[in-house]
């Protein structure tokens, strides 16, 4: 698998970003937070992602930029720990929601924590449709 992050990987369709606002479940690894839907997407991969920093604690547009940038790359990095575990197609929002900028590394490791922190939570849910 290659470490890109494509256009067919990102999420950019606005019925899909209003469904998963509506209808997403949530994990939250601080200061990152997740919002997930499982939901079919016109992508060949198994599932789209997007990035936000809010405005509110980043007033300037320099500041979430490196963040969304940040994000993006540590993601790209670690996408395969998602993509070897999932089964269905699943869309997701990561939004960074803390106040201070983290260091590349810091963020790295709480991006690996997130997304094992999704996974098994995911499965969990897998088993217990499956049990009932």
């Amino acid at each position: 698998m290659k470490n890109t992050l494509g256009k067919q990987e990102r999420l950019k369709s606005k019925k899909l970003i209003e469904k998963l606002y509506s209808e997403g479940d949530s994990v939250k690894a601080f200061p990152l937070r997740m919002i997930y839907v499982q939901t079919p997407h016109t992508s060949d991969f198994p599932c789209q992602v997007g990035v936000s920093v809010a405005k509110r604690n980043y007033k300037l547009a320099v500041d979430r930029n490196r963040l969304k940038r940040l994000l993006r790359e540590t993601y790209r990095l670690q996408k395969q720990i998602v993509y070897n575990n999932l089964d269905e197609p699943y869309v997701f929002m990561i939004s960074y929601i803390g106040r201070e900028e983290m260091k590349y590394e810091e963020l790295f490791l709480k991006m690996e924590k997130l997304l094992t922190l999704f996974i098994s939570k995911v499965k969990n849910t897998a088993d217990e449709n499956i049990q009932s």
